[in-house]
């Protein structure tokens, strides 16, 4: 959707996130390429809300730890063929230091460190999403939205109870929704009109006209006491100056007879509750929705299995199961399984998330514990039962979730062993 009613468009997505606050996961990748729901990135969201929506020319800013988020991204979203050309593509974009030797300082400069990007392209207004955030959004609605309002920017925002609102950059409208504040994390931000008690959160998402990113950005660029953030230092400036509108998530329809999801990943306990909460019945995220797609990598993995082994019945309740993951005699319960994982006889398996090629050991119990990838926990072993002796072994979280991280990376020259299911495998 390059031309038309929108005019000329390019998309350009933040995927460069260290994920502190996610760490373990991110040991070795970039919090956009932590994996989510079994089988997807976290990445896959932002992509799929742009694909399904019609916007086809992306740019992906990558920076801290992207090899795995490169590789899935080439992997699995390149348009190649008859379909590929100048205004059709998914492309990753490392810092180049177009603009000095350092790495991308903030939000806002990333963008301004690749506006060449926009200048080549012949942008007339550019969409700018936040990779590290489940969500799903039709963002046709979002544009509309800005070009009904004639606006020079516009910020999308979800509807927080005001207490929730405090750690978040709170945005300030009128009756029209027309920004008239901007406030970055206050102990007192300011009601949505006419909804008492509850706020404008800012989501990361962003529409730029683009005479006016083409002038905030370098301007914001130059000013030495920047951090070169949008929420920060952009949208409290830029409101005074422009027409800045906020348009309202909690509107948005998906196609399907499907509703509008948002929530930010970014802790240990909010990424387990996210998992926790898709294994309900009815989930407010519904990944089942056909008519609008979460796309992510496909890989010729056989069917996932479930099968007695060695005189126990498997049991398995309330569980999501990516490709090739196998249940042999095991249980497992409200729990979700990675792609090629292996949960052998006796092992109990409760409100866990198990991470890809994992093997959990005979007779093994877990409880609330990140598992992962590539992670073998021998037979016997428990953990989420005694959290002080966890605390010791794993990396036990301020929530009592307990994750158990990727095994270290050794030179050749350092190889260690350990047993691998039946046979031994070099980590």
């Amino acid at each position: 959707m390059f031309y038309g009613e929108y005019g000329k468009v390019l998309a350009m997505v933040l995927a460069g996130g260290k994920g502190t606050r996610l760490y373990p996961l991110t040991k070795y990748r970039t919090k956009p390429a932590v994996y989510f729901a079994a089988k997807y990135r976290i990445i896959d969201f932002a992509l799929s809300n742009l694909v399904n929506s019609g916007f086809l020319s992306i740019y992906v800013l990558v920076q801290f730890k992207s090899q795995s988020l490169n590789e899935h991204i080439s992997r699995g979203w390149q348009l190649g063929g008859a379909l590929r050309d100048r205004n059709i593509f998914i492309s990753t974009v490392p810092p180049q230091m177009w603009t000095g030797e350092h790495w991308y300082k903030g939000t806002a400069d990333a963008i301004y460190q690749n506006i060449h990007l926009i200048t080549t392209f012949d942008a007339d207004r550019i969409i700018i999403l936040a990779a590290d955030h489940v969500y799903k959004m039709d963002v046709r609605q979002f544009m509309e939205f800005h070009l009904k309002n004639k606006a020079d920017i516009t910020i999308c925002a979800t509807v927080v109870p005001k207490e929730e609102a405090r750690s978040f950059g709170v945005i300030q409208v009128d009756e029209k929704n027309r920004v008239i504040g901007f406030h970055e994390k206050v102990a007192d931000p300011p009601e949505i009109p006419g909804k008492k008690g509850f706020c404008f959160a800012s989501m990361g998402n962003y529409i730029f006209e683009r005479e006016v990113i083409e002038e905030v950005l370098p301007e914001d660029a130059h000013d030495p006491l920047s951090s070169h953030d949008f929420g920060k230092d952009i949208f409290p400036k830029a409101y005074k100056k422009y027409k800045v509108y906020a348009y309202d998530f909690t509107t948005n329809k998906i196609p399907g007879n499907d509703k509008p999801y948002w929530r930010d990943v970014g802790t240990i306990q909010s990424y387990w509750t996210a998992h926790m909460d898709i294994l309900r019945p009815d989930p407010e995220l519904n990944l089942y929705n056909f008519q609008w797609p979460i796309k992510t990598v496909s890989y010729g993995d056989p069917p996932a299995y479930i099968y007695p082994a060695d005189g126990y019945k498997p049991l398995v309740v309330e569980t999501l199961q990516a490709e090739g993951s196998r249940v042999l005699g095991a249980t497992v319960i409200r729990s979700v399984l990675g792609r090629n994982c292996i949960i052998n006889p006796g092992a109990k398996v409760e409100e866990c998330i198990i991470g890809k090629m994992s093997i959990i050991g005979e007779k093994c119990k877990l409880r609330r514990v990140i598992v992962d990838a590539n992670v073998y926990i021998p037979p016997k072993t428990v953990i989420g039962y005694d959290l002080e002796e966890d605390a010791n072994r794993y990396y036990l979280d301020e929530s009592g979730i307990v994750v158990v991280a990727m095994p270290s990376i050794f030179l050749r020259s350092e190889k260690k062993y350990y047993t691998y299911g039946w046979e031994e495998i070099a980590i």
